[in-house]
């Protein structure tokens, strides 16, 4: 292929239309024959037990293989098939027949019930491990995936080369697939409906599609129904007719449709993850399983990574490491930084201490065949002077260690406390992550507190405020005595109230007006608590009368 068709768009569509029978007995086979592999690696040419083989694992048996299998779902107040394997298929058996037809057409017919989910998570599943192949996967639900390999098909010897080595994989893991390449993603889509392995070069999208049904198309029942009744049976034949016949006819919908099969027109996919900025990976030739081997690769991948964000003067704020196993299973670990990286010492150190503290630790398994490391999110790198400046350098210190601690317990778990423009105690500070609001902690300005005073509010709160039981000499004043937590504090000292209106202009609904105190038992501790709501005015029973309001512990003084 040459280079200026290498730059084209190109894309593989993958079918895999009994995907729920398939998932069915790859999952009985793994309950009754036990170590099948999830995915593999390698393509052989040989039979299926030769690949498992030199997989060093045994071939996949199916359970009950010679007898007819089906997938049922509830349609129409009936139960209707789903999906059925060759077996059935052999018995006139079709989707969308009455379960009760098909039990009388096959008596020893084994059914199934349909799970969507379990179908999803599995084509999920297998888009996951196309990911080696190209990062911008997309979902074709219900059992369909678009791969966008525009300019990288060369790394595995060609299309026709890639689409094999793809759709051998999913065969030997005993997944019924068709595949097919063209320019757009609704070209792809329609060969696999009823064509497997064709690839379609540009300006051959109408011939290659004129034989084909209408039906391929995936246009709704009723539009290919009324092509059908129009005479319209291949897609060539509706092609023949003028544009402004087939929207008035059938919606400009599905002329856009047709547009976009022939070549015509175009539209994107959705790929499932973001596309990085940046993105580095390498392939082993045998699959490497030893840390000592793992930490090297990732150490070279940091210096590719730092060197290409270098040209453009970026640093990356958040690197993913995924290692793709030759089962197919693909672990993804993720570090975020306070600060642009620009640094390949930087990037190693963080993921070894995100690799050392993994509570679920990297099982290499048979080994991983590819790794991949990514700059998913990246800034501009501004340079600061840091030989007449020491803070500078104090906070590239700080908001390293930010890092490093960040790797080992997780980004939530360092924070930072940020002042907040409300009088509400418990929505006075919010507590952020410390790596990405360094810089605001530092410039945030707190109340100044009166000097050779005691502090008017505890320096921490309870999350929620608990309820106390409390003796007042009169209903609004002080409290005399409390029980807290079965404890029994007589109060000698006390001060307040500090009275708290509620943010009446908050979604929240009506809330009382809180008479904070600060109050001191007999053993010298020091409580932060309040009355909700005023006596005779907000309490009120239903015919009027005053009621006991209820008291709160908020927080400790130390």
């Amino acid at each position: 292929m040459s280079a200026s068709s290498e730059n084209r768009r190109r894309i593989l569509s993958l079918w895999l239309p009994r995907l729920p029978i398939d998932r069915i007995k790859r999952q009985l086979a793994r309950d009754n024959a036990a170590p099948a592999r999830a995915f593999s690696s390698e393509v052989g040419t040989g039979s299926r037990e030769e690949s498992a083989a030199k997989q060093n694992f045994p071939c996949q048996v199916l359970p009950c293989q010679n007898l007819p299998c089906i997938v049922v779902a509830k349609k129409n107040n009936a139960l209707q098939v789903f999906a059925l394997d060759d077996a059935a298929a052999r018995f006139g058996l079709e989707i969308g027949l009455p379960l009760a037809n098909a039990r009388a057409i096959c008596p020893q017919l084994q059914v199934y019930d349909a799970d969507e989910t379990a179908d999803a998570n599995a084509l999920n599943a297998i888009a996951e491990w196309c990911d080696r192949f190209t990062p911008l996967v997309a979902l074709d639900p219900p059992h369909g995936l678009f791969l966008d390999i525009t300019g990288c098909v060369h790394l595995f010897g060609g299309e026709a080369a890639m689409m094999r080595q793809v759709c051998g994989v999913l065969t030997a893991q005993g997944f019924t697939v068709s595949a097919a390449i063209a320019g757009t993603a609704v070209c792809a889509r329609t060969m696999t409906r009823d064509v497997h392995g064709r690839i379609v070069c540009d300006g051959e999208e109408a011939n290659a599609l004129g034989p084909l049904p209408v039906s391929a198309l995936g246009a709704e029942e009723t539009i290919v129904s009324g092509l059908r009744r129009a005479g319209l049976k291949t897609i060539g034949d509706v092609a023949g007719r003028a544009r402004h016949e087939i929207t008035a006819r059938f919606g400009a919908h599905f002329t856009m449709l047709l547009e976009q099969a022939l070549g015509q027109s175009d539209a994107p996919i959705s790929p499932r993850k973001p596309l990085p900025e940046y993105i580095v990976e390498k392939r082993f030739a045998e699959p490497v399983a030893t840390e000592a081997v793992i930490s090297s690769t990732l150490f070279g991948l940091g210096r590719m990574l730092v060197a290409a964000m270098a040209q453009q003067g970026k640093g990356a704020r958040r690197l993913e490491a995924r290692f793709f196993r030759t089962d197919g299973a693909v672990r993804t670990i993720v570090v975020d930084t306070g600060q642009p990286v620009t640094k390949t010492q930087v990037i190693d150190r963080l993921f070894r201490e995100r690799l050392s503290t993994l509570s679920d630790p990297l099982d290499p398994g048979f080994g991983f065949d590819l790794i991949r490391l990514s700059a998913n999110r990246t800034e501009i790198v501004v340079q600061q002077q840091s030989d007449l400046d020491a803070k500078v350098h104090d906070n590239d210190e700080l908001a390293a260690l930010i890092d490093r601690i960040a790797a080992r317990i997780g980004a939530r778990r360092v924070v930072v406390h940020l002042p907040q423009d409300t009088h509400i105690p418990e929505r006075a500070v919010l507590a952020a992550p410390a790596q990405y609001h360094l810089a605001a902690a530092a410039h945030a300005i707190w109340v100044p507190r009166a000097q050779g005073e005691p502090p008017l509010r505890p320096l921490r709160l309870f999350d929620r405020p608990e309820q106390i039981k409390v003796i007042a000499q009169v209903p609004d004043g002080p409290p005399a005595r409390f029980v807290w937590r079965r404890a029994t504090h007589a109060v000698v000292r006390a001060e307040g109230p500090e009275r708290l209106a509620m943010e009446w202009w908050r979604p929240q609904g009506e809330m009382l007006t809180r008479d904070y105190f600060r109050v001191e038992d007999e053993a010298g501790l020091r409580f932060w608590l309040y009355r909700d709501g005023l006596y005779d005015r907000e309490i009120v029973h239903e015919e009027g009368r005053a009621v006991s309001p209820n008291w709160y512990m908020h927080g400790l003084f130390a």
